[in-house]
């Protein structure tokens, strides 16, 4: 068999053997790639995402669009090739599994997580968008978890609204932790809640809920390093009673990252005219109760996913305006927003055509 023969073959069969190994050999990566993008002023699978009932509503034009990012599962096991193709390909990001997981989270554990931020995502979007227009929102501190074998459990439930802490009124979900790590673990704390069956009741009756009780919960040491904390073994959140019914149908969707697209939606369809101008306006960014825009995760990818599916203009959290700003996709005029005001102020100027000191994005 001639020399260059012998030397394709023996190349070729190294290759093969080389390919194998690389299908064979998992790394501990997971990959990110843009996701869909789904217009808050439109339909998805059949239904208007934002449904409206109990006010007056307006018709709206154009797009603000939410948009995704597309994630490996937590059990999924990339192997060596995989990973290769990932690095060489521009649009999609491979980062450690642990970033994406960490701690172990499982698959199950992940996805109950990411619903549960992506409904508190929207009742803070709602919340926003009303406050924006002035339409007063009721609010109160609820139990929004409790630590499987911790003290609270059995005591406290998720949804009972706390009302004072030791004779101390709750206002907000910090004063909580406030006033519990003033007392010594081991020592009581007396809470006066409103159980979540009354207050449920009470907000379907449309009256003031009534009942509230007194529960006393001796308080154990916190896992932290150093002094411990007295703890009780809850986290503490705000619920809201709406003026009229918000409804957000999007499903196969979570974390938070949406909210301030759906912020934009609510406040577009109850007010007269286009927040757009009929202009496709994407964008991405949580949101709290007061209109302050968050960063999020995977910002690369959602901004090649607006551009692909047309957008022209993109809200980005100032937070992310570095990363975005370092690769932007051609077409795609990245805009610099803190809170919801700014992004009404930044699509006034787009709908009026006057975006020449629209607030920019850049590097440093």
């Amino acid at each position: 068999m001639p020399r260059r023969t012998t030397t394709m073959l023996a190349s070729t069969l190294m290759l093969i053997v080389l390919l194998c190994a690389g299908v064979l050999i998992k790394v501990p990566y997971s990959e990110m790639s843009p996701g869909p993008t789904v217009n808050t002023l439109g339909e998805h699978d059949g239904e208007p995402v934002l449904q409206i009932s109990g006010r007056k509503t307006y018709p709206t034009t154009g797009n603000l669009n939410m948009t995704t990012v597309r994630v490996t599962s937590a059990d999924y096991r990339m192997n060596l090739v995989e990973a290769v193709y990932g690095w060489l390909a521009h649009d999609n990001k491979i980062v450690p599994h642990d970033t994406l997981y960490p701690d172990g989270k499982t698959e199950e554990e992940s996805t109950q997580e990411n619903a549960e931020e992506f409904s508190q995502s929207q009742e803070s979007a709602k919340v926003a968008a009303l406050k924006e227009l002035d339409i007063p929102v009721k609010s109160w501190v609820v139990v929004s978890t409790v630590v499987k074998d911790s003290p609270a459990e059995g005591s406290l439930h998720a949804g009972d609204v706390i009302k004072a802490v030791d004779g101390t009124a709750v206002k907000q979900p910090g004063d909580v932790a406030e006033l519990v790590t003033k007392h010594k673990p081991g020592e009581d704390v007396v809470f006066t809640v409103v159980p979540a069956k009354e207050q449920a009741a009470a907000e379907k009756e449309h009256r003031t809920a009534t009942g509230a009780e007194d529960v006393t919960i001796t308080t154990a040491a916190s896992d932290d390093e150093g002094e411990k904390r007295a703890i009780v073994g809850i986290t503490a959140g705000t619920d809201h009673t709406f003026p009229f019914t918000i409804d957000i149908k999007l499903a196969d969707v979570g974390g938070p990252s949406a909210g301030l697209m759906f912020s934009l939606g609510i406040y577009d369809k109850l007010t007269p005219g286009s927040l757009t101008g009929g202009q496709f306006v994407a964008g991405t960014g949580t949101i709290d109760d007061d209109g302050k825009v968050g960063p999020i995760g995977g910002i690369e990818m959602k901004t090649v996913g607006a551009r692909d599916k047309g957008a022209k203009y993109f809200l980005t959290p100032a937070d992310n305006c570095a990363a975005a700003a370092k690769d932007t996709p051609s077409g795609l005029r990245l805009v610099k927003v803190d809170t919801i005001g700014d992004a009404l102020d930044a699509l006034q100027d787009i709908r009026e055509g006057d975006t020449a000191d629209l607030p920019k994005c850049t590097t440093g």
